[in-house]
């Protein structure tokens, strides 16, 4: 659950500080107060949302996984959301990423929005059947998960056929290709690091007639190396030094003129063909290292191609054994799903009937082999589509179809965050929608807008928001808690008959 949120110089708020209990969390307000400035900057702190808010920060009471995101846990962890010139995101005063901000909330948190139709998918629905068979039926999750596995190993050995069976078209323009290639770059044979040397070699031959003559006509300077010798001894200054130096020189030109003569016996034109040789591997594959490597992927794809009709045969058999495992599987799957179908659609419509909707239809189909098995579940609505239905008969679909999941839940905590969830709605609708709410909030920690009386009168906290210079927010206490409700009823001029009507709703609220 979130306990604590703190936001700072966003829009109409300068400053705002709350604190949180478990259960459900009603924010009211007049229009233009800066009720969904606040909610936005509530999903910011998380990650899920972007603001220009200066601080946006919530502390939670969620575990994070401390392996896979280099994040060490504390109690509580503390998401901050900071905008300078530019966005940044810490967690526990440790620099993250939104992304991983984001991951790790959604993981805790889910805002359902009327663009949100994630609920309604076969995956989804298939995946509310499971849960409620696995409460019964522990095999069932085993079946399920052996199918996963089975299934993704099978994608991948028929993924590695299909590549065979398109190589294997061009079999043998393939085969002739790599050993082209092969024996393009073995005729060169080129080593790491030679055509450096090469280089070398080559501005050396371009100099040696000149290094030759230089060195030779130096040869003077040696001649004199007595007289030098003799002047320091008169000056009385120790000769080491020079000494040293003429030795140096000495063994320089030694050296210089010894390679000289090896580059005698060098080819300037097998050097320049050699260099030309290699540059046209660079050019190719980008260096010598990459040439190398490039046969080495090719020598290894020829013997590939020497086996394919051996890996082709084995892999055929591998799928033939997985696609029968699977077969069986989906089967035990789809019989699980079948004998629950009718209890599921039973319960959604006893919510149904709760929220003032209309009856569901849920049926079972066989597609081709997915994941979860065979099956897809297709919901509807008696007589609409559900992409025909208002806002307000959307969200309570959804809201039933929570309340649903609610009952195969075994561990609370986790966090709603529901956009206009009963506007437009009559009090009878409203009140439907504020049961299934309370209902909800015994395990889910539920944040939501309530612009009825019903709804927040089941709250078990009230946020007020108000403006006079400012954006503010504050809990209100149970009087106060009445006198909204009934600002609510009546509009900005209250009258008693509102609030005697706002008591009664707010205490019969509190034996629910």
């Amino acid at each position: 659950m979130i306990e604590r949120f703190y936001l700072k110089e966003y829009l109409s708020f300068k400053e705002a500080e709350l604190e949180f209990k478990a259960g459900l969390i009603v924010f009211t307000g007049p229009s233009g107060s800066g009720k969904s400035i606040l909610m936005r900057s509530l999903l910011a702190s998380l990650g899920l949302d972007s603001v220009d808010a200066s601080v946006c920060e919530s502390s939670v009471a969620w575990k994070i996984d401390e392996e896979c995101y280099g994040i060490s846990n504390e109690f509580p962890n503390i998401f901050r959301h900071v905008k300078k010139e530019k966005a940044s995101f810490f967690i526990n005063n440790q620099r993250t990423s939104k992304s991983s901000m984001e991951t790790i909330s959604s993981g805790h948190l889910r805002h359902l929005s009327l663009k949100d139709y994630s609920d309604f998918d076969s995956a989804a629905l298939l995946g509310l059947l499971d849960e409620r068979i696995f409460l019964e039926d522990k095999q069932h999750q085993e079946w399920l998960n052996a199918h996963k596995k089975i299934f993704g190993e099978t994608k991948i050995l028929v993924n590695e056929l299909n590549t065979i069976e398109e190589q294997e078209k061009k079999l043998t323009e393939l085969k002739e290709f790599a050993a082209y290639e092969i024996a393009k770059i073995d005729s060169i044979k080129p080593t790491i690091g030679e055509d450096e040397e090469l280089q070398i070699i080559k501005k050396q031959l371009s100099k040696k007639e000149k290094i030759t003559e230089a060195i030779k006509s130096s040869d003077a300077i040696f001649s004199y190396e007595n007289q030098v010798n003799n002047v320091l001894s008169l000056l009385d200054i120790e000769s080491g030094f020079f000494d040293d130096a003429m030795n140096e020189l000495r063994n320089v030109f030694e050296t210089s003129l010894e390679k000289m003569e090896l580059l005698e016996e060098v080819s300037v034109e097998d050097i320049l063909n050699r260099i030309e040789s290699l540059s046209e591997l660079k050019r190719r594959y980008g260096g010598i290292e990459e040439a190398l490597e490039y046969r080495d992927q090719k020598v290894k794809e020829l013997e590939a191609y020497e086996t394919i009709e051996h890996s082709k045969t084995e892999l055929t058999k591998k799928i033939q054994v997985h696609q029968s495992q699977l077969s069986e599987l989906s089967s035990q799957l789809s019989l699980a799903r079948n004998n629950e179908i009718a209890i599921t659609l039973e319960r959604l419509n006893n919510y149904l009937s709760m929220l003032y909707l209309r009856p569901a239809t849920l049926q079972l189909e066989t597609i081709e082999h997915h994941s979860l098995g065979t099956d897809r579940v297709v919901l509807g609505l008696e007589g609409t589509r559900l992409e025909k239905l208002s806002s307000g008969e959307f969200n309570r679909l959804r809201l039933a179809l929570l309340a649903l999941r609610v009952e195969s839940m075994e561990h609370s905590g986790r966090v709603l965050m529901l956009d206009e969830i009963d506007a437009n709605l009559s009090g009878e609708e409203s009140m439907s929608v504020a049961k299934v709410l309370r209902h909800l909030s015994t395990h889910y920690q539920i944040f939501v807008i309530s612009h009825q009386p019903q709804l927040t009168s089941m709250g078990d906290q009230h946020f007020l928001i108000y403006k006079d210079d400012e954006s503010r927010v504050r809990e209100l206490n149970e009087e106060e808690r009445i006198e909204e409700i009934a600002r609510i009823i009546s509009g900005e001029s209250v009258s008693d008959e509102a609030r005697g009507f706002a008591r009664d709703l707010f205490e019969r609220a509190q034996c629910v």
